[in-house]
C-alpha cells in the first residue's frame, strides 16, 4: 500500500485501545515495543506500558495488594484511563478540557516518540512511519502530536492531509513520509489460522 517505503526501514505504530510499535526492515519485524505480555511497551487505553518492576513489588509489599488485584489494576485501570482519571476513549480525551485528559494524550505522544527513536536506532535509520488502528487511523490531533515530536527525524506534517486522514499526511517536501493505512486484524488472523490448519492436516 506504500510501495516507496515497503522494502525499507519502517516504523509501524498500531494505536488503538492497545498500542504497540514495530520496526520493519524489508517487510519483516526486527524489533517491537511488545514484551512478555501486552503490559509492556507503549501506554494503552487501560494498560500502563513500560513499567518499572519495582512498582509491582511496591504494590505487593507496601500496599499489601494481592496478585489478582495488581493484575486487575495493571490491565484495567492504568494507561490513558488512569492518567485521565476515568476515560480510555481518545475521543473523550480530545473533547475534554480537563488537564488530566491533556496529560494522558501528551504522555502517549511522548512515550511513542521515544519508541520511534529506539526503533529507528534498531534499524540504523528510518525511511517511513505508518499509523494504523482505530486511533492511528482516525485521530488527526493525536497523529499531529506524534509527528511534531518526530520532526527531528524529518517528518513535516501537512495539516490538510492529516485532517482528512489521507493515506500520506506529510508534506511533499518532507524528508520522512508518514502514512495512514487501515488495518484488518481479523482478516490477518483468519489467514494465519487457515495456513496453520492446512499445514497440520
Amino acid at each position: 500500500m506504500a510501495p516507496a517505503i515497503a522494502d525499507g526501514r519502517v516504523v509501524v505504530a498500531h494505536l488503538g485501545s492497545g498500542c504497540s510499535a514495530c520496526a520493519m526492515v524489508g517487510g519483516r519485524s526486527v524489533e517491537s515495543t511488545m514484551g512478555f505480555t501486552a503490559l509492556d511497551g507503549l501506554p494503552m487505553g487501560t494498560r500502563p506500558g513500560q513499567l518499572d518492576p519495582g512498582v509491582v513489588l511496591h504494590l505487593a509489599a507496601q500496599r499489601r495488594m494481592a496478585p489478582a488485584d495488581i493484575e486487575r489494576l495493571l490491565y484495567h485501570d492504568c494507561g490513558l484511563k488512569g492518567l485521565s482519571g476515568g476515560s480510555n476513549d481518545v475521543r473523550d480525551l480530545l473533547a475534554s478540557e480537563d488537564p488530566r485528559a491533556r496529560l494522558a494524550l501528551d504522555y502517549l505522544a511522548y512515550r511513542t516518540a521515544l519508541a520511534f527513536g529506539s526503533l529507528a536506532a534498531a534499524m540504523g535509520g528510518v525511511d517511513g512511519i505508518v499509523f494504523t488502528a482505530g486511533v492511528g487511523e482516525n485521530a488527526a490531533p493525536v497523529r499531529a502530536a506524534h509527528c511534531e515530536r518526530c520532526a527531528w527525524l524529518g517528518a513535516e506534517l501537512d495539516p490538510a492531509r492529516n485532517a482528512r486522514n489521507a493515506p500520506l499526511i506529510t508534506a511533499d517536501a518532507s524528508r520522512l513520509p508518514v502514512h495512514v493505512l487501515p488495518t484488518d486484524e481479523e482478516r490477518m488472523i483468519a489467514r494465519h489460522t487457515l495456513r496453520v490448519l492446512r499445514q497440520h492436516r
